[in-house]
């Protein structure tokens, strides 16, 4: 299982950090992406960290701001989320499965239950 917490209220260009812990299950050969979802839209992809550590993808929404990394000793995968806009008001959720970086929300196979972000402007 994938638990996916550390969302909150901030204001504008504030800063959040979100964690992904897992549990029951070892993450640490497996890719790991972020996603997110507002409300009325379709989910998005963020981020995703290849099972080594030493790759990385970003979405160009994001790109510069989030920086996505991750503890095989710990089983965790962090988002730093910096300069946040109201736009990215959503809930986000960490997924895990594929054995390379993607995109596209199929290729992952475990999800955790989504954490709240909101900012406010």
């Amino acid at each position: 299982q994938l638990q996916a917490y550390g969302g909150g209220l901030v204001q504008a260009g504030g800063s959040l950090r979100l964690s992904c812990a897992a549990s029951g299950r070892t993450f640490s050969n497996d890719a790991v992406g972020w996603f997110r979802q507002a409300p009325g839209k379709e989910r998005e992809f963020l981020a995703a960290i290849h099972w080594s550590g030493l790759s990385t993808y970003y979405s160009d929404s994001v790109k510069g701001r989030f920086t996505i990394s991750r503890d095989n000793a710990k089983n965790t995968v962090y988002l730093q989320m910096n300069s946040l806009k109201p736009e990215d008001t959503a809930v986000y959720y960490c997924a895990a499965g594929p054995r390379y970086l993607t995109s596209a929300a199929s290729a992952y196979d475990y999800w955790g239950q989504g954490t709240q972000v909101t900012v406010s402007s």
